[in-house]
């Protein structure tokens, strides 16, 4: 398996058949340049998957030479491949798909001699690595995760982030927020649905990114030339997450919060908005506006998983 390195503005995204990857698949076309090509990566044939060729199919895991050669030629690589809780699967991994990126974006730099050096490789973080932080949460400030999964992606950041110049493998992490219609509250909702509620009787508040606007966002910063080694991804402001329920037309009921629940996840966005340009910068988000970026993607993504296919 090889590719011709002469395309201009390659991106590998690995882990395409995740929510987000399958976000860009519905949202990219037209946002990207004429010039642009993407491959996407799974481990398995994916129903919806349009043109085959644009297709890799391994596991970055038991294939690292499969891996090297997919990124052959790659400008940036995409690394949403990652593992969450309570699927038995090893939080861990999340650091050893990192690590496989980077590792097979150098490999294939030396293979192909390439003068750009190794593609430049961003990882999906995650919020979660904050844990119970306050105020306006900065990437240069120390964190202190919660629980399992937020400490997993801290390990993956901290030791993608050393592997990544010990091998002159740019690299970026950056650290999603919520995002609406793949997150907990409008993606999780059911009916019977029930939401923590704070003695000011204000539900949680958090960062929020629609569909469409992280798609926008993410082919922004692919065209940025330098990135800092962390950057929090968000839409300004936070979002109380029954404020998202209300907008979307989704009933709910409230509950007294628990001592461990978390207020607020309110992100610094300051490193974003001077990667982006004003144009590129992302709107304050509004619940209305964040409801109806999924509405429109949203029944094609429940179709695609009652049709049986791996849920993307």
């Amino acid at each position: 398996m090889g590719f011709p390195a002469t395309v201009r503005e390659v991106t590998v995204v690995l882990g395409a058949s995740g929510g987000i990857g399958w976000v860009l698949r519905q949202c990219w076309p037209g946002m990207l340049s004429a010039e642009a090509q993407t491959r996407w990566q799974a481990r398995r044939p994916q129903a919806d998957a349009g043109l085959q060729e644009d297709w890799v199919i391994l596991d970055p895991l038991q294939d690292p030479d499969g891996l090297m050669q997919a990124l052959e030629g790659a400008d940036q690589v995409l690394c949403l491949a990652g593992v969450v809780p309570g699927r038995g699967t090893d939080l861990a991994d999340n650091t050893h798909l990192a690590l496989a990126a980077i590792e097979a974006a150098a490999q294939a730099a030396d293979r192909s001699g390439r003068d750009e050096g190794a593609a430049r490789v961003f990882l999906a973080s995650s919020a979660a690595v904050y844990g119970a932080g306050s105020g306006l949460l900065r990437e240069e400030e120390p964190v202190r995760p919660t629980h399992a999964y937020g400490q997993a992606k801290r390990d993956m950041e901290l030791q993608a982030l050393a592997r990544g110049q010990e091998l002159g493998v740019p690299v970026c992490a950056l650290r999603i927020g919520n995002i609406a219609g793949l997150d907990a509250i409008l993606g999780g909702w059911r009916p019977g649905f029930s939401l923590d509620c704070f003695p000011n009787g204000q539900s949680p508040r958090r960062s929020y990114i629609g569909v469409r606007t992280l798609a926008q966002v993410l082919a922004a910063l692919l065209r940025t030339p330098r990135l800092p080694p962390i950057v929090n991804l968000a839409q300004p402001g936070t979002i109380d997450m029954g404020d998202l329920l209300r907008a979307a037309g989704r009933e709910f009921a409230l509950q007294p919060a628990s001592e461990r629940a978390i207020p607020e996840v309110a992100f610094d966005l300051t490193l974003l908005q001077k990667a982006l340009s004003q144009k590129d910068m992302p709107a304050t988000a509004d619940a209305a506006c964040l409801a109806r970026e999924w509405a429109v993607l949203e029944p094609d993504f429940h179709a695609l998983h009652l049709e049986g296919s791996e849920r993307p």
